[in-house]
């Protein structure tokens, strides 16, 4: 599996209670940070709030989404 970049879509593999965030929501990476570790700045925008969410995730709690995240949706749309 490879890292995520900047813009990827990302799926989180774990709860985040305090942050309301539950697996399997999908967020855009919008900075990493390398020190003291690699960590995530991740962007997710969740349903009935009129405002985006910023996270700072480790990278075992998420995963890079490949292809289309529209069902239906080929490569050539």
């Amino acid at each position: 599996m490879r890292q995520p970049h900047v813009d990827d879509f990302v799926r989180l593999t774990t709860d985040i209670p305090e942050l309301a965030l539950a697996r399997g929501e999908v967020g855009i990476v919008r900075s990493t940070w390398f020190a003291p570790s690699v960590a995530y700045e991740v962007e997710f925008h969740q349903k009935g709030q009129s405002c985006e969410m910023r996270a700072l995730l480790m990278p075992e709690q998420l995963q890079v989404e490949e292809g289309s995240l529209f069902a239906g949706e080929t490569a050539a749309n």
